[in-house]
Protein backbone atom coordinates (compact mmCIF):
# COMPACT_ATOMS: atom_id res chain seq x y z
CA UNK A 1 0.00 0.00 0.00
CA UNK A 2 1.13 3.30 -0.57
CA UNK A 3 1.92 5.81 2.13
CA UNK A 4 -0.13 8.48 2.46
CA UNK A 5 0.91 12.00 3.56
CA UNK A 6 0.77 15.84 3.09
CA UNK A 7 2.07 17.25 -0.45
CA UNK A 8 1.39 20.41 -0.30
CA UNK A 9 3.98 22.63 0.90
CA UNK A 10 1.88 25.40 1.69
CA UNK A 11 -0.22 22.93 3.95
CA UNK A 12 2.90 21.85 5.79
CA UNK A 13 4.07 25.29 6.56
CA UNK A 14 0.92 25.90 7.64
CA UNK A 15 0.17 23.29 10.00
CA UNK A 16 3.65 23.34 11.68
CA UNK A 17 3.42 26.90 12.57
CA UNK A 18 0.22 26.23 14.03
CA UNK A 19 0.93 23.32 15.51
CA UNK A 20 4.38 25.32 17.25
CA UNK A 21 2.06 28.55 18.45
CA UNK A 22 -0.46 25.81 20.17
CA UNK A 23 2.51 23.76 21.77
CA UNK A 24 5.00 26.46 22.70
CA UNK A 25 4.84 29.09 25.42
CA UNK A 26 5.38 32.07 23.14
CA UNK A 27 4.21 34.63 25.81
CA UNK A 28 7.86 35.80 26.80
CA UNK A 29 7.93 37.39 22.76
CA UNK A 30 6.25 40.44 21.24
CA UNK A 31 4.89 39.71 17.81
CA UNK A 32 8.03 40.46 15.89
CA UNK A 33 10.15 38.08 17.74
CA UNK A 34 7.46 35.41 17.91
CA UNK A 35 7.32 35.43 13.93
CA UNK A 36 11.39 34.90 14.37
CA UNK A 37 11.05 32.26 17.64
CA UNK A 38 8.83 30.37 15.38
CA UNK A 39 10.54 29.93 12.53
CA UNK A 40 13.69 28.98 15.29
CA UNK A 41 11.63 26.62 16.56
CA UNK A 42 10.69 24.81 13.33
CA UNK A 43 14.24 23.98 12.32
CA UNK A 44 15.11 22.82 15.75
CA UNK A 45 11.76 20.85 16.14
CA UNK A 46 12.15 21.86 19.45
CA UNK A 47 9.20 23.39 20.87
CA UNK A 48 10.51 23.38 24.23
CA UNK A 49 13.51 25.73 22.69
CA UNK A 50 11.28 28.74 23.25
CA UNK A 51 12.10 28.97 26.73
CA UNK A 52 15.90 29.35 25.42
CA UNK A 53 15.53 31.89 23.19
CA UNK A 54 16.15 35.48 23.80
CA UNK A 55 16.24 38.85 22.23
CA UNK A 56 17.07 41.95 23.14
CA UNK A 57 15.69 45.38 23.38
CA UNK A 58 14.52 45.91 19.48
CA UNK A 59 16.89 43.41 17.98
CA UNK A 60 14.25 42.30 14.83
CA UNK A 61 13.79 45.80 14.23
CA UNK A 62 17.14 47.16 14.25
CA UNK A 63 18.39 43.53 11.98
CA UNK A 64 15.07 44.00 9.59
CA UNK A 65 16.26 47.59 8.99
CA UNK A 66 19.60 47.03 8.48
CA UNK A 67 18.82 44.05 5.79
CA UNK A 68 16.14 46.55 3.81
CA UNK A 69 19.02 49.60 4.17
CA UNK A 70 21.24 47.12 2.53
CA UNK A 71 23.23 45.05 4.95
CA UNK A 72 25.75 42.32 4.20
CA UNK A 73 25.44 39.23 6.34
CA UNK A 74 29.19 37.85 7.92
CA UNK A 75 28.03 33.92 8.73
CA UNK A 76 31.00 31.86 10.58
CA UNK A 77 30.09 29.03 8.51
CA UNK A 78 29.42 27.48 4.90
CA UNK A 79 26.38 25.74 6.89
CA UNK A 80 24.87 29.14 7.71
CA UNK A 81 25.73 31.04 4.83
CA UNK A 82 24.51 28.76 2.43
CA UNK A 83 21.08 27.99 4.55
CA UNK A 84 20.31 31.70 4.04
CA UNK A 85 17.30 32.19 1.12
CA UNK A 86 18.34 34.79 -1.45
CA UNK A 87 14.90 34.98 -2.36
CA UNK A 88 13.76 36.63 1.06
CA UNK A 89 16.81 39.29 0.92
CA UNK A 90 15.27 42.54 0.71
CA UNK A 91 18.21 44.38 -1.40
CA UNK A 92 19.68 41.32 -2.66
CA UNK A 93 22.46 41.38 0.59
CA UNK A 94 25.55 40.12 -0.02
CA UNK A 95 26.23 37.27 2.38
CA UNK A 96 29.83 37.27 3.22
CA UNK A 97 32.28 34.07 4.79
CA UNK A 98 35.78 33.91 5.29
CA UNK A 99 36.39 30.56 6.76
CA UNK A 100 38.09 29.70 3.62
CA UNK A 101 39.93 32.27 2.76
CA UNK A 102 43.40 31.14 0.88
CA UNK A 103 45.18 33.02 3.87
CA UNK A 104 43.15 31.10 6.81
CA UNK A 105 45.74 28.47 8.09
CA UNK A 106 48.61 30.86 8.19
CA UNK A 107 46.54 33.75 9.97
CA UNK A 108 45.08 31.14 12.54
CA UNK A 109 48.21 29.69 13.45
CA UNK A 110 49.92 33.56 13.87
CA UNK A 111 47.22 34.35 16.22
CA UNK A 112 47.19 30.97 18.21
CA UNK A 113 43.77 30.61 17.64
CA UNK A 114 40.57 28.63 15.29
CA UNK A 115 40.07 29.31 11.46
CA UNK A 116 36.69 30.02 12.86
CA UNK A 117 37.74 32.85 14.83
CA UNK A 118 40.70 34.09 12.77
CA UNK A 119 38.09 34.58 9.90
CA UNK A 120 36.39 37.25 11.50
CA UNK A 121 39.47 39.31 11.01
CA UNK A 122 38.65 39.92 7.05
CA UNK A 123 35.36 41.02 8.36
CA UNK A 124 36.92 44.85 9.68
CA UNK A 125 36.32 46.45 6.84
CA UNK A 126 32.71 46.20 6.13
CA UNK A 127 31.86 45.09 9.63
CA UNK A 128 29.67 48.31 10.51
CA UNK A 129 26.15 47.72 10.26
CA UNK A 130 26.12 44.65 8.82
CA UNK A 131 23.88 41.71 10.48
CA UNK A 132 26.26 39.12 11.82
CA UNK A 133 25.17 35.57 12.20
CA UNK A 134 27.26 32.89 13.92
CA UNK A 135 25.93 29.30 14.14
CA UNK A 136 28.56 27.03 14.60
CA UNK A 137 32.06 28.26 16.51
CA UNK A 138 31.58 29.02 20.30
CA UNK A 139 35.53 30.79 19.21
CA UNK A 140 34.39 33.11 16.48
CA UNK A 141 31.95 34.83 19.06
CA UNK A 142 34.29 35.15 21.67
CA UNK A 143 36.50 36.54 19.01
CA UNK A 144 34.08 39.31 17.69
CA UNK A 145 33.38 39.80 21.24
CA UNK A 146 37.21 40.42 21.78
CA UNK A 147 37.09 42.81 18.34
CA UNK A 148 34.38 45.20 19.91
CA UNK A 149 35.53 45.35 22.97
CA UNK A 150 38.07 48.06 20.90
CA UNK A 151 36.14 51.13 20.28
CA UNK A 152 37.87 51.54 17.03
CA UNK A 153 36.35 48.40 15.70
CA UNK A 154 33.45 48.97 13.44
CA UNK A 155 30.01 47.84 14.89
CA UNK A 156 27.63 45.06 13.71
CA UNK A 157 23.76 46.55 13.59
CA UNK A 158 22.55 43.07 14.82
CA UNK A 159 24.21 39.84 16.47
CA UNK A 160 22.95 36.44 15.78
CA UNK A 161 25.00 34.77 18.55
CA UNK A 162 23.87 30.42 18.56
CA UNK A 163 27.01 28.66 18.09
CA UNK A 164 25.93 24.77 19.34
CA UNK A 165 28.37 22.38 21.26
CA UNK A 166 29.79 21.80 24.46
CA UNK A 167 32.91 23.27 24.65
CA UNK A 168 32.44 27.42 24.92
CA UNK A 169 28.79 27.54 23.88
CA UNK A 170 27.16 28.21 27.01
CA UNK A 171 30.00 30.64 28.15
CA UNK A 172 30.45 32.37 24.64
CA UNK A 173 26.60 33.71 24.27
CA UNK A 174 26.41 34.67 28.07
CA UNK A 175 28.65 36.83 27.56
CA UNK A 176 27.81 38.16 23.97
CA UNK A 177 23.91 38.44 25.68
CA UNK A 178 25.96 40.42 29.30
CA UNK A 179 27.93 42.73 26.73
CA UNK A 180 25.45 43.37 24.45
CA UNK A 181 27.71 45.40 21.97
CA UNK A 182 24.81 45.38 19.74
CA UNK A 183 21.36 44.74 19.28
CA UNK A 184 21.69 40.59 19.52
CA UNK A 185 19.60 37.24 19.94
CA UNK A 186 21.00 34.21 21.78
CA UNK A 187 20.06 30.58 22.08
CA UNK A 188 20.46 29.88 25.80
CA UNK A 189 22.89 26.92 26.76
CA UNK A 190 24.54 24.14 24.29
CA UNK A 191 21.29 24.48 22.03
CA UNK A 192 22.17 26.67 18.97
CA UNK A 193 23.56 25.54 15.72
CA UNK A 194 23.11 26.67 11.81
CA UNK A 195 19.81 25.60 10.94
CA UNK A 196 18.01 27.84 13.74
CA UNK A 197 20.88 30.64 12.82
CA UNK A 198 19.92 30.68 9.37
CA UNK A 199 16.02 30.12 10.50
CA UNK A 200 16.17 33.63 12.39
CA UNK A 201 17.86 35.06 9.76
CA UNK A 202 15.60 34.30 6.50
CA UNK A 203 12.39 35.10 9.44
CA UNK A 204 14.15 38.80 9.76
CA UNK A 205 14.90 38.57 5.89
CA UNK A 206 11.09 38.18 5.46
CA UNK A 207 7.84 39.69 6.75
CA UNK A 208 5.67 36.98 6.15
CA UNK A 209 5.82 33.26 7.18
Amino acid sequence: MPYEYETNGAAIYEQSFRMIRAESDLTNFNALEEQVAVRMIHAAGLVDLAKYIKFSNGFVTKARAALNAGAPIFCDARMVSEGITRARLPDANEIICTLHDPNIYELAADMNTTRSAAALEFWRPRLAGSVVAIGNAPTALFHLLNMLEDPTCPRPAAIIGCPVGFVGAVESKDALWQAQPAPCSIVEGRLGGSAITVAAVNAIASRKE
